[in-house]
């Protein structure tokens, strides 16, 4: 068993806290116990060193935009680091780490993002693992079938993908709820959300897989070209540049798994592991116990702060805090937070702590 994490995105519904050049990954975001720690050194720490998973350090590589190789190393020194010439999306990203990573073909691959909140990291290790050992090593008459974990639905979410499962089909496998997949489901209309949540068994998609190297090969090759390309340049720099300058970005679900789903070849894991992916103010918000909601307003978009709001922005390029009311007509992205008021203290040391962090980088 080995571990794949994928570091890429902009974070641009956490701007302006996060900038292209600081991504959501690599901020400490969260505090408290957490101290300084980045998302991505949190989302290795839960993964290595514990008696749930057979993972060292030695076993984990990050894949990430090779503008951000020096921010790993230095939160990360002790992983291999894949430098992608560009983001192409994850679909790019695996195929990059199928590729270079030498390990035995029949060895499971596990791939999770950087930039997530797990609430109980015990239980989500014992996914993983049962995942790892029990169903990316044949389930419901695949024997090397592709692995994805479905977060438990709360609520009629647009910003997530759905996992649709054929419920009739499911067993228990290694303590693990688990069901054929039948279909994948993009971001919805809220009309649409609110109808999958009547739908059986239905999860989000989280993004977190798991399969053997041979199976996630063997299924990109048969349903992209990007074994093909990248397999042959990615020892060479400048060979893998040029094959990232033919790529268009995709994703992995789109790619690979929603045909391969549609061919009975996916299965999913469900899991109830206090999940939140931190993509957008509101989340963060809540997730930092500070409260509220808040939206981006991107630069040159006219907006008005009341009196009852809060407006982050950079100003020469820091961390800014201001009090509404007023008006906002900026160079550069900012927020504005409703409801976050009362929970002000913390919001300052969230921004404190992320310009130390700067200060520092």
């Amino acid at each position: 068993m080995y571990a794949v994490v994928l570091a890429g995105g902009g974070g641009t519904r956490l701007w302006p806290l996060s900038r292209a050049e600081t991504p959501k990954p690599f901020l400490p975001l969260l505090g408290g116990e957490h101290g300084e720690r980045s998302l991505l050194q949190m989302t290795v720490d839960r993964l290595v060193g514990h008696p749930e998973l057979p993972l060292t350090s030695a076993d984990v590589s990050i894949v990430t935009d090779r503008r951000y190789t020096r921010l790993v190393r230095e939160q990360l020194p002790e992983t291999r680091i894949l430098g992608e010439p560009a983001g192409r999306n994850t679909a790019a990203a695996v195929a990059l780490a199928t590729a270079a990573i030498e390990r035995p073909d029949d060895e499971v691959m596990l791939v999770v993002p950087a930039d997530h909140l797990i609430g109980d990291e015990a239980t989500y290790r014992d996914v993983l693992r049962a995942a790892a050992e029990r169903l990316a090593r044949g389930a419901f008459g695949s024997t090397e079938p592709l692995v994805t974990l479905g977060i438990q639905v709360s609520r009629a979410a647009t910003e997530y993908g759905y996992l649709l499962p054929r419920t009739d089909l499911g067993a228990s496998i290694g303590g693990l709820r688990a069901y054929p997949l039948r279909a994948f489901e993009e971001k919805p209309t809220a009309e649409r959300a609110a109808s999958l949540l009547l739908e059986p068994g239905v999860a989000w998609n989280a993004g977190i897989f798991g399969w053997q190297r041979r199976a996630i090969r063997d299924a990109l090759n048969r349903y992209t070209g990007l074994m093909t390309l990248i397999g042959a340049s990615h020892a060479s720099e400048a060979g893998l540049a040029g094959a990232y300058d033919q790529l268009k970005p995709v994703s992995i679900d789109y790619a690979v798994l929603e045909p391969a789903a549609r061919d009975g070849r996916v299965v999913m894991g469900a899991m109830d592991v206090g999940w939140d992916d931190l993509g957008s103010w509101s989340a963060l918000l809540g997730a930092t116990g500070i409260g509220g909601t808040g939206r981006v307003v991107q630069a040159g978009e006219a907006a008005e702060a009341a009196e009852d709001e809060l407006v982050v922005e950079r100003v020469d390029g820091r961390l800014s805090l201001a009090a509404g009311p007023r008006a906002i007509l900026g160079t550069s992205p900012s927020a504005i937070l409703r409801g976050a008021t009362a929970g002000r203290p913390r919001l300052e040391e969230l921004l404190d702590r992320v310009s130390r962090w700067e200060a520092r980088s």
